[in-house]
């Protein structure tokens, strides 16, 4: 099987498993937004949230993956997989005993953190005594999706793609399920919310555990702690933490200069930036995460043709469909937020205010996800340095945007800041890859990119049009799923008939990817 093939077949059953949890995390985020709106409650749980979350990105699901996969690779491809196991077993107990005490340092931080994450809450002492005893329910989290995360790379580079795709499964109905047992207990129900999110880590982690039994990892056998391949992941991941992580970073910036704004400002970031995770987790954080074994593999080989043409094939693929998902949300930001989110105390209001915020990342779509495949590459090859020093320049350049914006356009300020930064994020990557490893098929990118471009705003044009002529209010929700359906519908068969005219290669390439799913 081609690299292409084992490339599109991985992403299928990584996007697919995705499109669940991320149908389930819009349920998760409708009981949240009716339960507690955008205000108070919300705004402590997503700040308590927000910080085991970003260290679940920085060193889990990030710098650990990132730096773990390319050297799991290389002992599987060149000494064979006992000594690559023995890697991975001596990684899982030092990986352990690392979470525990990073674990119990961020409980006993908690007030110094929560005072750094947002420092509007300081004024506040009701609401920062709540917010620190959240966090330090859902501090241990980051200890369960750390071992996750692991097996993840495991199982990964081995092949096996669904159980670690499925995961986050499994914390939104931790979640959804606390919400409503809050109901009938004697408890605050944004507390249980917390407890929610810790008994969905332990069913992620549980989950992966059958699986990593059956591929014969040992975990019983007494495991060699200074096995080589240890202190190559170490060099690999203290750089990656940040180089991995640049779009949570920002996001995270965007919440403190949030909390210095008025009452619901990181709610309405929040939920603006869940529905821009969905295209963003099923397409390109799948593609990454199907692409970085690939690129490994073919790294190890020093195939590095094969490599470039890899990453072309990619970033024309995610361009053709984050391209027309960003226009998309952009024309139908309204009713999409209407629909999801405006019941119970999240009013109108609400719903036009994380418009605006849905606005301001929807322009930065293609760039979060082009980003993920560019960082992907250079991991693959084993640099970490670099996406390091251009990811501080991308941070730098969000908080000198963030408090720039937000003077003008208040909280869609943070989010157009978020957008901006990544966009040079990207652009710096591409110029110091191309640098690395050779030309990188540019041309045909941009010419390929540009098209499905021209594609998407011609959609759009006609699904504004659409709009105007049924943009009547829904009060019934029936009758608000059957036209944003109608419009979402409309404006997949617009893009792709207009794509079959002005962009048929794109088209062959997708429909080439579809043949491909089994």
């Amino acid at each position: 099987m081609s690299e292409e093939s084992k490339l599109t077949k991985a992403a299928w059953t990584i996007g697919s498993a995705t499109l669940l949890s991320r149908i389930l995390g819009f349920i998760r985020d409708m009981v949240i937004a009716g339960f507690f709106g955008a205000g108070y409650a919300s705004d402590i749980f997503f700040v308590a949230f927000k910080i085991p979350n970003i260290l679940r990105s920085l060193f889990a699901e990030g710098s650990l993956s990132v730096a773990f996969i390319p050297v799991f690779t290389q002992y599987i491809t060149t000494d064979g997989k006992k000594k690559a196991f023995n890697l991975a077993q001596a990684a899982l107990i030092i990986l352990s005993v690392l979470l525990i005490f990073i674990t119990i340092l961020g409980i006993a931080a908690s007030p110094f953190i929560v005072k750094i994450m947002a420092p509007g809450f300081i004024s506040y002492p009701d609401k920062i005594a709540h917010c620190i005893n959240l966090t330090r329910i859902m501090f241990p989290y980051i200890f369960l999706i750390g071992l996750v995360g692991l097996c993840m790379g495991i199982l990964n580079t081995l092949g096996h793609f669904a159980a670690p795709a499925l995961a986050p499964v499994f914390l939104n109905l931790g979640m959804i399920t606390s919400v409503f047992i809050s109901k009938t207990i004697n408890i605050n129900p944004v507390y249980c919310l917390a407890y929610g999110v810790i008994a969905g880590g332990i069913l992620q982690l549980i989950l992966q555990i059958p699986f990593i039994i059956k591929y014969k990892i040992p975990i019983i056998k007494k495991p060699n702690l200074s096995h080589p391949g240890i202190k190559k992941i170490g060099k690999l991941m203290l750089p990656s933490i940040f180089g991995s992580a640049v779009y949570q970073i920002n996001i995270i910036i965007g919440t403190m200069f949030a909390s210095l704004l008025p009452e619901g400002s990181i709610s309405y970031l929040y939920y603006a930036d869940r529905l821009v995770q969905f295209p963003l987790g099923i397409f390109a954080i799948a593609a990454a995460t199907a692409l970085l074994p690939s690129l490994s593999r073919q790294a190890v080989l020093k195939d590095y043709e094969g490599l470039k043409k890899s990453f072309a094939y990619t970033l024309k693929l995610i361009l053709f469909i984050t391209l027309p998902a960003s226009v998309g949300l952009i024309v139908l930001k309204e009713p999409i937020v209407s629909l999801l989110f405006e019941r119970g105390v999240f009013d109108s209001e609400a719903v036009k205010l994380t418009a605006y915020a849905l606005l301001s990342y929807s322009i930065g779509l293609w760039a979060f996800s082009c980003v993920k495949i560019t960082v992907s590459t250079f991991y693959s090859i084993s640099d970490t340095k670099t996406p390091v020093k251009i990811a501080a320049i991308s941070i730098g350049s969000n908080i000198v945007l963030s408090f720039i914006l937000m003077k003008f356009l208040s909280h869609s300020g943070l989010a157009l800041a978020a957008s901006l930064s990544s966009m040079i994020n990207l652009t710096l990557l591409i110029i110091f890859l191309r640098k690395k490893i050779g030309r990188l098929g540019g041309k045909t990118i941009v010419k390929s990119g540009i098209k499905s471009l021209i594609c998407s705003l011609i959609m759009g044009i006609v699904l504004w049009f659409f709009l105007f002529f049924i943009q009547k209010k829904s009060v019934i929700t029936f009758m608000l799923i059957y036209k944003v359906g109608l419009l979402i519908t409309a404006g997949v068969i617009i893009y792709i008939a207009v794509s079959c005219i002005l962009n048929r290669n794109a088209v062959k390439n997708f429909g080439s990817v579809i043949k491909k799913r089994g």
